[in-house]
């Protein structure tokens, strides 16, 4: 069949909408209709790195199942889904439970083929790299692993969910599956983009005693408050680590830092109480954070990395949805929509901090 798909390629600011042709679905798959689609930070990052012959990105949509390859048994055309990312099921960390530690995450996820080194995805008879975290969901429709798709309810707006697949579920998991956040603990926030925003929320409804959002954008320590914060900080004020510990003397329990500056690393480490723990969820791109060891030793302090909110999207989203429906997650709040044809517009005004979550309504086929 062909659909509108917006590819990834060199040198180009955002991804360029075409007609691609798309294969149907194999055994184990289904061929899912977008409604819409979240764009990550991680779409901008990759995008930026695109090679010659082009990627289709995305990887929060939302949609409807179409049809179903043979041996699919848990999903059936008309069921209403979110798209997450894919993971092998048969390795020792997805035996656990910890899918986002599959030993094959990265090829998975990153790779752009399916597992036998095929793209669903052709251009003019060539093949296009696809499967971005098992979707590449820049599109009319995409083609993932029956594992990698969660069913939901219809009584939620389906346009609303596709952020849940990753930004929304790594803040709100971060809170709540790795860090175990219980009543009465302190957190500092570093960055209230979309993860940030999620982790406010997430440890409002952890019974958090203190919540502290830090970010340069004054508007976004708006919407911090209206979520969950406590406190806000602006790091361009001072000190934010010592603006954290003045706020709560000793320290707090919990930090996460969703940035990559090396300076809110350190922040983020500096701010922790005795035996806290800073989580991070990305990396330092700028230069190369060499954390002070002292300060870890001295406190009983630990670093903890998190990916993709230490969660189990089949049982997670749903339990996001939940916490939605009860007015405890609205995170209707921070999404700004865009149709599909204005994803140039949608990609410029997340890289400059004007939109926290840009949604991509889909066309009708």
């Amino acid at each position: 069949m062909k659909m509108l798909g917006a590819i990834s390629r060199p040198k180009t600011a955002a991804p360029i909408i075409e007609t691609l042709d798309l294969d149907e679905p194999r055994a184990g798959e289904v061929l899912v209709r977008l409604v819409a689609t979240g764009i990550c930070h991680t779409d901008i990052t990759v995008h930026g790195r695109a090679m010659e012959g082009g990627i289709v990105l995305g990887h929060e949509g939302a949609g409807v199942i179409e049809r179903v390859g043979p041996g699919v048994s848990c999903l059936k055309p008309g069921d209403h889904v979110v798209l997450s990312y894919s993971f092998c099921g048969h390795c020792a960390p997805c035996l656990r439970g910890d899918h986002s530690y599959c030993d094959e995450v990265m090829a998975r996820n990153f790779g752009g083929l399916r597992a036998d080194s095929t793209s669903a995805l052709s251009l003019n008879g060539k093949p296009v790299m696809a499967r971005f975290f098992g979707q590449s969901s820049f599109a009319q429709y995409a083609i993932a692993e029956e594992g990698s798709v969660v069913k939901v309810g219809k009584d939620v707006p389906l346009e609303l969910l596709g952020p849940l697949a990753c930004g929304l579920m790594t803040g709100a998991g971060a809170v709540l599956n790795a860090f175990k956040l219980r009543p009465g603990q302190s957190i500092a926030v570093f960055g209230a983009g979309s993860v940030g925003l999620a982790a406010v929320m997430a440890a409002r409804i952890a019974g958090a005693s203190r919540i502290i959002a830090i970010d340069k954008v004054g508007s976004r320590l708006e919407m911090a408050r209206e979520l969950g914060a406590t406190e806000t900080i602006e790091p361009a004020r001072g000190d934010s680590a010592a603006a954290v510990r003045a706020l709560s003397p000793g320290g707090v329990d919990f930090s996460l830092n969703t940035t990559t500056a090396p300076a809110i690393f350190s922040a983020a480490l500096d701010c922790l109480a005795q035996q806290g723990t800073m989580g991070v969820v990305t990396s330092s791109t700028e230069t190369p954070w060499t954390p002070d060891m002292g300060a870890f030793l001295r406190g009983g302090r630990r670093m903890r990395a998190i990916l993709m909110g230490d969660a189990t999207p089949t049982t997670f989203i749903p339990l996001l949805i939940d916490f939605y429906r009860q007015g405890r997650f609205p995170f209707d709040k921070i999404i700004k929509f865009y149709p599909f044809e204005e994803i140039a517009q949608a990609f410029a005004d997340s890289e400059a901090g004007k939109t926290i979550k840009p949604v991509l309504r889909m066309p009708s086929s």
